[in-house]
């Protein structure tokens, strides 16, 4: 790095001073916090896009937003070039860097980094990256943060795409690196000549009238609100009435998150809307979930990501199956495409149950989409969703190498047969979905083109199965570190017999599952579980709860545990671990403080 770059990083970073007595961390959803405390974090964010931009010799992209946070948060998140998230051997740059105390401490982060990563910064190539934020008042001046750490690295330029979606943003770097043109129209219109193709191979005779053309969209009061009222106006069918579209505040009392979790309407939804197809896309429309108002209600019937995957899932393998053809054609031992479905602990039991009942390939990954997507990367079409929305479908460039040539094939040989169609849907699926990201508006896009084909309702493709009753709950803890898990989560390793505990409660349950998870983002030990009925799995997630606060009750998880470093009948390495767990994880309500709490056990 020479004396030059050296001089303009630190005048750069001396007018961006970090908060002090704020320490933040990069995860799935980069850096969030209130806005007022970000524009130091979004500034560096932007010297490390520019650096990844340098060394990949690619166009990356830089988000801001805080998705279903409320308004007065903001957060920033890279795009790495295949239109992904930053890849995780960055993240710990990315704490460092937005960690360090002062212009020099940073300068000397940036000097050692680029040495590691042998990013050369005399004489590189011209770096790019492009600029997007969400529609909250903080964007502006966080986006002129981010131009200025653009700026500080030399030969790295930012171009700005204004107020777009995540998924818009994600999408325009994988098509720019592709060598597509990365417009928002581009973007427009690859999902609308997508989305036409699907319609136009719907077969005939397909019961199309079971379905109503009438959708009613939550849009958040967030971006994605705005951006599907410019585009329902170049739909033909389907009629979207869009509201929350910027009347009110962002994300309060609207949106995917909101709507998921507490299984209500949300603003300007009531009875007049019952029995009518209704979406909810979240802040930066990266997540997506159906719904229908009960009559006489502000209650829901809620389609959730859990479903949005297994509509997709069983349409995807039903064209694999036309596709193929007949078990003894010689189709069918031309190609053998893999499928797999990729889930968290969270998802319902009982659509991994039907999805194992179609005879899909299942795998759980630890939470979090960085995970999800790298494992869906690993089979030739590869779908994942959160049951909160969040998802995508994955098609691997192998796979649509050989379509291509079979679609050739099949329209020289047997244009318009049902393999031919099957081949043209599965195209069309592949350019429809946003394969970079999550993206609300072309997963709306595509169940809606799938209802079509199955001449399903909202109420038809919710009885695919019945969801198990679930509980979530959080409990707040001293040292979130102090839970170790394995098994995508699943299960508890440390302390020693916790997991133990759980099973025994778990198994007084039919239909039974339990698990605990430290958070990624804050000290609270998240409890999910499910059970036959909604009371069972109230008691099964208040039991593990109250077992984790250290509470001692017949059903408490860690009653048998209680003070066991004193009991003689307690081996003494099991009997420490369970120590060091009170002392480090364990926060009863309204305790201010560990040794507090020590003497309140």
């Amino acid at each position: 790095m020479n004396e030059q770059q050296r001089s303009i990083l630190v005048q750069s970073a001396s007018r961006f001073p970090p908060p002090p007595g704020v320490k933040f961390s990069y995860g799935t959803a980069g850096f969030r916090a209130d806005a007022s405390l970000l524009e130091s974090t979004v500034f560096r964010v932007g010297i490390l896009a520019a650096l990844r931009s340098i060394q990949t010799g690619s166009v990356v992209g830089l988000m801001i937003t805080a998705s279903h946070n409320k308004v007065s948060d903001n957060g920033v998140k890279v795009a790495d070039p295949s239109g992904g998230m930053l890849t995780q051997s960055w993240e710990p740059f990315a704490d460092a860097l937005a960690n360090a105390a002062d212009p020099h401490s940073l300068l000397q982060l940036v000097d050692d980094f680029v040495k590691k990563e042998n990013i050369t910064l005399e004489g590189a190539p011209a770096a790019e990256v492009l600029l997007g934020r969400d529609t909250r008042p903080s964007g502006m001046s966080l986006l002129e943060a981010a131009k200025q750490g653009i700026n500080a690295i030399m030969g790295a330029s930012a171009r700005v795409m204004g107020v777009v979606t995540t998924p818009q943003l994600h999408w325009m770097v994988r098509a720019k690196n592709k060598g597509v043109e990365a417009s928002e129209n581009n973007y427009f219109d690859q999902l609308l000549t997508s989305f036409r193709y699907l319609l136009d191979y719907i077969p005939q005779g397909n019961s199309r009238n079971n379905v109503t053309d009438k959708l009613i969209v939550d849009g958040a009061d967030g971006v994605g609100g705005e951006k599907l009222e410019k585009l329902k106006t170049r739909l033909g069918y389907l009629t979207i009435d869009v509201r929350n579209y910027g009347d009110g505040v962002l994300n309060e009392g609207v949106g995917a998150d909101y709507v998921q979790k507490e299984k209500v309407v949300p603003r300007s939804f009531g009875t007049a809307d019952a029995g009518i197809r209704c979406a909810s896309l979240d802040g930066d429309a990266d997540r997506l979930v159906y719904f229908s108002v009960l009559s006489n209600s502000n209650k829901i019937n809620l389609v959730d990501g859990d479903k949005i995957l297994s509509l997709f899932a069983l349409f995807l393998k039903e064209q694999l199956g036309i596709l193929n053809g007949p078990e003894d054609t010689k189709a069918n031992k031309s190609y053998q495409a893999s499928l797999g479905v990729v889930q968290t602990a969270y998802a319902n039991g009982a659509s991994t149950d039907y999805l194992k009942q179609l005879g899909l390939e299942i795998v759980l990954t630890p939470t979090g989409v960085k995970y999800l997507h790298e494992k869906a990367a690993e089979y030739d079409i590869g779908i994942y969703f959160e049951a909160n929305g969040h998802g995508t479908i994955l098609f691997s460039d192998t796979f649509l190498s050989w379509l291509e040539t079979r679609n050739n094939e099949l329209a020289s040989t047997s244009e318009g047969s049902d393999q031919h169609k099957a081949a043209l849907r599965l195209l069309a699926v592949s350019k429809l979905i946003n394969q970079a990201v999550g993206d609300a508006l072309s997963g709306l896009l595509l169940v809606e083109a799938i209802l079509q084909y199955m001449g399903w309702s909202i109420h038809k493709w919710n009885e695919l199965y019945q969801d198990l009753p679930s509980r979530q709950l959080k409990v707040k803890v001293v040292d979130r570190t102090a839970i170790i898990t394995a098994n995508a989560e699943t299960t508890v390793v440390r302390p020693v017999g916790i997991q133990e505990a759980i099973d025994t409660e778990t198994a007084k349950y039919p239909q039974g599952r339990c698990f605990i998870r430290p958070s990624g983002t804050e000290d609270v030990v998240r409890v999910y579980a499910e059970a036959s009925n909604q009371e069972a799995a109230d008691n099964l997630a208040h039991s593990v709860e109250w077992g984790c606060r250290g509470l001692v009750s017949s059903v408490v998880m860690l009653g048998n545990f209680q003070n066991s470093w004193e009991r003689p009948d307690v081996p003494y390495e099991i009997a420490e671990e369970q120590k060091t767990f009170v002392d480090r994880l364990v926060l009863l309500p309204n305790v201010s403080s560990v040794e507090e709490n020590k003497m309140k056990i």
